[in-house]
């Protein structure tokens, strides 16, 4: 079938005008991720106590990479803490038990979270609910064998004590770098053919084979970027508080706080999960300090509000409303 002179121009300006869009998107999710981390760099001047910041930092972390397994590849694993618990006791052991620098330590950190990525990556080929009950059994496992092991190396049921390594203000900054590559990573993906196929992978994988996409090679590309950045952020947030406690390190709380973060500001999308978390945790600090006796089901009654009225998100329900705004956010 051959296209008309006409059509080919026209389907080239359409393609044009489609990247020029993509582009600006991208710019402008750039220029408000510069503008979150201006504020991030600046507010130790002025703030004596940096702890909400500190976390708003780690879940916008936690949110965005869950997104890149969810979002990109439609991916939903439950038992996602284990890459942050894994970063946790990496961070720990090398730095209490083997006597390493700190920084060597959280390298290594996210070393750890790629290799159990890399462990874990048979199970990519199980799909929906399949997938995510058996990450979260894998999890189970690995804090489990992590508790019993002997405690002159994990510190056993105690966990560690990390004496000596607190910084609250190198690892406020260490935090905000990881924040910096996390969404960079973010932005990366968004505009490359890693993430175009990703999205192809998500949309119908059969259809992405069809076209020549390696489906599980790419899925794995997705799955190791996913863990790593959680790894650093539980290492880092056990250098700041100086313990690593199994049954934090490895709470499920840690996977249902990132979903849901994610979730409120909307799946997919580029700013969605840092307007989730931004959103949820200030509302959770707001009604702690207001209501510290009911705080959780005030938090837990607003989660349900916006996941009624709002179920694809924040950002995900604005772009449903106001179809225009797509030309602008991601």
């Amino acid at each position: 079938m051959q296209h008309s002179p006409a059509a080919v121009p026209a389907a080239h300006a359409t393609r044009a005008q489609d990247q020029r869009i993509s582009q600006l998107r991208i710019q402008i999710a750039a220029a408000v991720f510069l503008a979150i981390v201006a504020v991030f760099c600046v507010l130790p001047l002025f703030a004596s106590n940096t702890s909400f910041a500190f976390y708003l930092m780690l879940w916008i972390i936690m949110a965005s990479a869950i997104n890149i397994s969810v979002g990109f590849t439609g991916y939903l694993p439950f038992g996602y803490v284990v890459f942050y618990g894994i970063g946790a006791y990496a961070t720990g052991i090398c730095y209490k038990v083997l006597g390493w620098p700190i920084f060597p330590s959280l390298l290594l950190a996210g070393g750890f979270g790629i290799a159990l990525a890399m462990l874990f990556a048979p199970t990519l080929r199980l799909k929906g609910v399949y997938f995510g009950i058996v990450s979260l059994a894998l999890a189970t496992i690995v804090r489990l064998v992590i508790s019993n092991l002997p405690s002159e190396i994990t510190g056993g049921s105690m966990g560690l004590i990390l004496a000596g390594s607190n910084n609250p203000v190198l690892s406020y900054y260490t935090m905000l770098l990881v924040l910096v590559l996390t969404l960079a990573c973010v932005l990366w993906l968004s505009a490359s053919s890693l993430g175009k196929a990703l999205k192809a992978i998500r949309d119908d994988d059969g259809a992405a084979a069809c076209v020549g996409i390696n489906v599980p090679r790419t899925r794995l590309k997705a799955w190791v970027l996913a863990a790593v950045f959680p790894a650093l952020a539980g290492g880092i947030e056990a250098w700041h508080t100086n313990v690593v406690d199994p049954e934090y390190a490895f709470h499920v709380l840690v996977t249902a706080k990132s979903i849901v973060y994610a979730m409120a500001g909307g799946f997919g999308t580029i700013l969605g999960p840092v307007v989730g978390t931004t959103a949820l945790l200030g509302i959770d600090h707001i009604i702690w300090q207001k209501f510290p006796l009911i705080n959780l089901l005030l938090l837990g009654l607003v989660i349900v509000l916006l996941m009624l009225f709002l179920p694809r998100g924040i950002v995900g329900g604005l772009l449903r409303r106001y179809p225009q705004l797509r030309r602008y956010i991601a």
